[in-house]
């Protein structure tokens, strides 16, 4: 269809700097600016640059949460934090438990560090609740880790305080790390605070997050892994995960350099990125509400809906995209590619309300017909 100059609107993407919505540009080109010229001579950290983890480290205070700089690895986002905690809790065959539905990156990067995802079922009659039995039922001996991805991508679920302490004390009785992903902790809808696995019991959590959805700022290419929980095991990984940073430096030096002020500069921001974010989202479920034959369970945070298709005897997600695709030169994620049983559509909450409203209302039509 591109190749033919038809037109298609993107109901997908994620990138909400494509979507209008950029940390102030004006602010961030001075800071990256003066950021250079500090960065001017090159003295790497393993861990990253001192400042940069302190003033990580006084995020998660604000947020109650202890984790002091010299527990914070710097890394180029969060896609290779996974790959490092991989690589550090797992020999080659051994397996981590991950959520059902699934991101499709941690799968390739999982394959990438030789090891295997298993999945634990969220339950979308229960709000896409964990299933705390199903989770426990599937560790094994082969088991090194739990991943926990709060607010769940891509159907939106927020972690109770009760689901998080019944696995938080599995982590415990099993002895086995969390990873807790939180890179959308920040959008939440109808909640005051997000549960954080870094404020139970759990023996070693992993809290990933960075600065691609938490600052609109993909492109900087920040992420970092914040180590808590008991000493004893926070110290040998703290050990590997420096080792094998330092293989690497794999971090930008004026990026590292500019985390002080981008955080400092971004309190301002972030209440007025947040409610634009809700905004898109109340309007996405709006436009979807008129959809004969979708049941959807209104997600409480991140930047995407799974609708669930109904009123069609169709059992094939692609099938039905590429139908919605050709008719109404809307695209649309099929279930399939989150693992979600059929038959589901993914959509994008963060688009444009000015395209995504005419173009759901497309989809719509195409789903009525």
């Amino acid at each position: 269809m591109i190749a033919r100059g038809e037109p298609v609107v993107d109901l997908i993407s994620g990138n909400v700097t494509a979507q209008g919505l950029q940390y102030p540009p004006s602010i961030l080109e001075r800071i990256l600016v003066n950021a250079s010229r500090a960065a001017r001579v090159y003295r790497p950290h393993p861990l990253g640059q001192a400042e940069a983890r302190e003033a990580i480290s006084a995020y998660y205070r604000s947020q109650g949460v202890t984790i002091p700089a010299g527990r914070i690895v710097l890394t180029p986002g969060t896609s290779l934090a996974y790959w490092y905690a991989f690589s550090v809790l797992c020999d080659p065959g051994d397996e981590i438990l991950a959520p059902r539905p699934s991101y499709p990156l941690c799968v390739e990067i999982a394959r990438a560090a030789g090891i295997h995802l298993v999945p634990y079922r969220l339950d979308e009659s229960r709000g896409w609740a964990i299933d705390v039995d199903d989770l426990e039922a599937h560790v094994s001996h082969r088991t090194r880790a739990i991943i926990l991805i709060s607010p769940h991508h891509p159907t939106g679920a927020v972690v109770n305080t009760a689901e998080l302490e019944a696995i938080a004390e599995i982590a415990g009785r099993r002895r086995l790390p969390m990873i807790a992903d939180e890179v959308f902790g920040e959008f939440l809808f109808g909640l005051d605070a997000l549960p954080r696995p870094a404020a139970t019991r759990a023996p070693l959590v992993i809290t990933l997050n960075g600065f691609s959805k938490l600052f609109a700022l993909p492109g900087i290419k920040l992420g970092w892994m914040a180590l808590s929980g008991d000493e004893a095991l926070v110290a040998p990984v703290m050990t590997a995960l420096e080792s094998l940073s330092d293989a690497f430096l794999p971090v930008n030096e004026t990026v590292q350099a500019a985390v002080p002020e981008i955080f400092r500069h971004g309190e301002e921001f972030l209440p007025t990125y947040r409610r634009e974010i809700a905004n898109r989202r109340d309007a996405t479920l709006r436009g979807l509400a008129a959809a004969p034959g979708l049941t959807i369970v209104h997600p409480c945070g991140g930047f995407y809906v799974a609708a669930r298709v109904t009123s069609l005897t169709l059992h094939d997600d692609e099938a039905l995209d590429i139908h919605i695709l050709q008719s109404t030169g809307r695209l649309v994620h099929p279930g399939f590619f989150y693992d979600l049983d059929p038959t589901h559509l993914v959509l994008s909450v963060v688009s444009d309300s000015a395209v995504s409203g005419p173009a759901l209302q497309r989809v719509v039509s195409a789903l009525s017909g």
